[in-house]
């Protein structure tokens, strides 16, 4: 008998499929298969495609594909459709890819296979390799439901799951509260559907309320199943014209937490694979929902700390325009320790307050609280801001040494909490506490540890303004805190921050100033909100990735930024003014003051010039280093007049003995320090003062040439 004898016998039929031309070969066996006569024939893909239920064919060619690309048999399962689109057979096809290049031949068998009997998943036939597919649907269902950030998300995501072979048209999440079922959500259904299940007894005799209450799943493969088991709640269910449904439990931690309901409006058998998949996807759900309800309370807490903790700062007073952002970046929990506040104080003043309590957890965000309610206290007082700052750190001493102790203190003893400390181990502070006279601009200025505020200027120029400062709040609760006091001129703008706006994003403190510099720099001196949220999106919108810093494994912190500009008409040609202290102690504010003097000269017309200065400036403030016991205090100034611009710088200091010119020899290392003075000054003196004396010196910056070249 021939092979082509015995494969009819079975109802087996052979074909060929040429991807490259579309042809397809089949033997008479598979022409009878696919409703054509029972005779060898050639016929174009489309041809036979017809013959093809659509869904099927769509499928197929994923299967084929796969096939190609792995080098495995091409398995599927098909619908027949005659020329009315009335299905009359469903057929099993296997075929091997035969590579030519990057054409390819299938070559293989169509074999008849039995009807599936009433109750199995006959509207959507599974094609393929079904594990295969099914594998493949849970790994993106699980990947899909781990990014999913809400219980909304997680519907969503639910309701879009396109299960192999059984996809359900209708879906249901219940919930508890209390010994009543709610619903969570739905799809599937229209609005107010859901109203005779929204508040349901667990004792009812409804499918998710049995599961809820058991922990164990329900199969109900048809209508008449349904109405046996639960005749009470039939006729609830019968209205929406479904065929099965399937009840599983949503279990977390050994405990069930509600119930997810999947109908379908075809009849499902619920084999041993389809159940294995649809409680796969119930557990996963229940993963998913446990982390998006966690997620949202810590989302909810967050809100209602940062509503209570972070002031809703007032119209100000009269002069001056306010503008604060506060961005948790560093914890889960988005509430950390940095915060703000403006206080109205006695006479008409105001004060503005910038901190950050060490850590990213309830407690820093607790202490915080604390520490902003006891600095409010004291400046409503009257306290003068070195004043509050020292009762501010005794306060936050006090609190927080005697658990010093405690679970959490390091190991080293160097009071550091850990992560997950808990609430042991002292906490410091950082803070910047500013009082202002909105009348004359007058701003003092009290700093416990943190950086320094900066101003932009009315010509667009960004400075730094060094300040004194103590130790953070709460090390040594008989810290000083001396005051700086500066002037805001009408135009201004001052900015103060936390590390956060700085150091986020991978920089240190210096590339973080440079990084916003220019956007002050560019700053039009108006809108202070739209200048909070530009600095705030450089460092933390999408932008900020292409900015990043070089220290790469830096933790990201908590942004807290507040801005206070005075408004007025600016004054024309106002002069460009700093200075800064340099003590004993600090020498190492020598290179600073070099640097702050470039900046102040960022636009200067001689570079050489530039360079005089800064050698001067270095000069002069080590020789009162070096000579006298006291500190040193630089004052720097631009003025412009008659379209000329002048530098002087003075540098101050409280000792009574005038400097005198000195005759270094060729190897002596020091001396030359009014030499160098009287070489590169356009001017220069010594003024005594009541206590003490100032040296100072002038350049005049030279005319600009056609050119470009400066000329003296």
């Amino acid at each position: 008998m021939r092979t082509e004898d015995v494969l009819a016998a079975i109802a087996t039929g052979l074909w060929r499929w040429d991807n490259a031309s579309g042809i397809v070969t089949l033997d008479a066996e598979a022409a009878r298969l696919l409703g054509l006569p029972a005779e060898p024939a050639r016929l174009t893909e489309a041809a036979v495609r017809s013959r093809f239920h659509p869904v099927d064919w769509n499928e197929i060619d994923g299967v084929v594909h796969l096939a190609v690309v792995e080098g495995t048999l091409a398995e599927a399962r098909l619908r027949i459709m005659d020329d009315r689109g009335r299905v009359i057979r469903t057929v099993r096809s296997r075929s091997k890819p035969l590579l030519d290049g990057t054409d390819y031949q299938l070559v293989g068998t169509i074999q008849e296979v039995a009807e599936p009997q009433p109750g199995t998943a006959a509207r959507t036939p599974v094609t393929g390799d079904w594990r295969r597919s099914r594998e493949a649907f849970l790994l993106d269902a699980g990947r899909a439901l781990a990014e999913a950030r809400s219980t909304a998300e997680v519907l969503r995501v639910a309701a879009s799951l396109s299960m192999p072979g059984f996809s359900p048209d209708g879906l249901a999440v219940f919930g508890m509260a209390g010994d009543r079922l709610t619903i969570i959500g739905h799809h599937g259904h229209s609005a107010g559907d859901e109203g005779p299940f929204s508040s349901m007894s667990l004792d009812t005799d409804y499918p998710a309320a049995e599961v809820t209450r058991t922990g164990r799943a329900i199969y109900l493969p048809s209508p008449q199943e349904y109405l046996r088991r639960f005749p009470v709640t039939w006729p609830l269910a019968r209205r929406f014209g479904r065929q099965s449904w399937a009840y599983l439990p949503l279990i977390v931690a050994g405990r069930t937490m509600g119930a997810w309901m999947a109908a379908f409006k075809h009849p499902v058998a619920f084999t041993p694979d389809e159940r294995s998949v649809l409680t796969t996807v119930a557990r996963m759900l229940a993963q998913a929902l446990a982390r998006a309800g966690v997620a949202e309370s810590e989302r909810e807490l967050s809100l209602g700390l940062q509503r209570t903790m972070m002031p809703v700062l007032g119209p100000g007073l009269p002069g001056l325009q306010v503008a604060a952002r506060y961005v948790p970046t560093g914890g889960g929990l988005q509430v950390g320790g940095d915060w703000y506040d403006m206080i109205q104080l006695p006479g008409g003043r105001m004060a503005l307050v910038i901190g950050d309590v060490q850590g990213h957890d309830v407690r820093a965000a607790g202490l915080m609280g604390q520490l902003r309610i006891a600095l409010r206290a004291y400046a409503s007082e009257g306290h003068r801001p070195d004043a509050v700052l020292s009762r501010a750190s005794r306060f936050l001493y006090g609190i927080t040494d005697g658990e010093a102790d405690g679970p959490g203190y390091g190991p080293d003893g160097d009071g550091q909490a850990g992560a997950g400390a808990g609430n042991g181990g002292p906490r410091f502070a950082t803070c910047l506490y500013m009082e202002i006279d909105p009348v004359t601009g007058t701003l003092d200025i009290a700093r416990a540890g943190h950086p320094d505020p900066a101003v932009r200027m009315t010509d667009g120029t960004v400075l730094l303004r060094p300040t004194a400062g103590g130790l953070p709040l709460g090390i040594d609760p008989d810290t000083d805190y001396p005051t700086t006091r500066l002037t805001l001129e009408p135009g201004e703008t001052l900015m103060m921050c936390t590390d956060g706006l700085l150091e986020t994003g991978g920089h240190d403190l210096d590339t973080g100033w440079e990084r916003l510099r220019a956007l002050l720099e560019e700053h039009d001196g108006k809108s202070l909100e739209e200048l909070a949220d530009r600095l705030v999106e450089a460092v933390h919108g999408p932008g900020s990735h292409h900015t990043t810093g070089p220290l790469a494994d830096r933790r990201e912190d908590d942004i807290a930024v507040l801005l206070l500009s005075r408004q007025g008409p600016a004054v024309p040609q106002a002069p460009r003014r700093t200075m800064m202290t340099v003590a004993q102690a600090e020498q190492q504010r020598i290179a600073a003051a070099r640097q702050h003097l470039r900046q102040l000269l960022h636009d200067w017309n001689d570079e050489d010039q530039v360079d005089s200065a800064v050698l001067m400036v270095s000069e002069m403030v080590t020789n009162v280093l070096i000579h006298t016991d006291g500190d040193a205090l630089v004052v720097a100034e631009v003025t412009c007049a008659g379209g000329a611009r002048r530098l002087r710088v003075e540098v101050s200091d409280a000792s009574d003995e005038l400097p005198h010119r000195r005759h270094p020899g060729e190897l002596a290392s020091s001396g030359r320090g009014l030499m160098l003075m009287e070489m590169l000054a356009h001017a220069w003196g010594v003024d005594p003062r009541g206590e003490g004396k100032s040296i100072w010196f002038e350049l005049n910056e030279p005319l600009v040439s056609p050119n470009g070249n400066g000329a003296a």
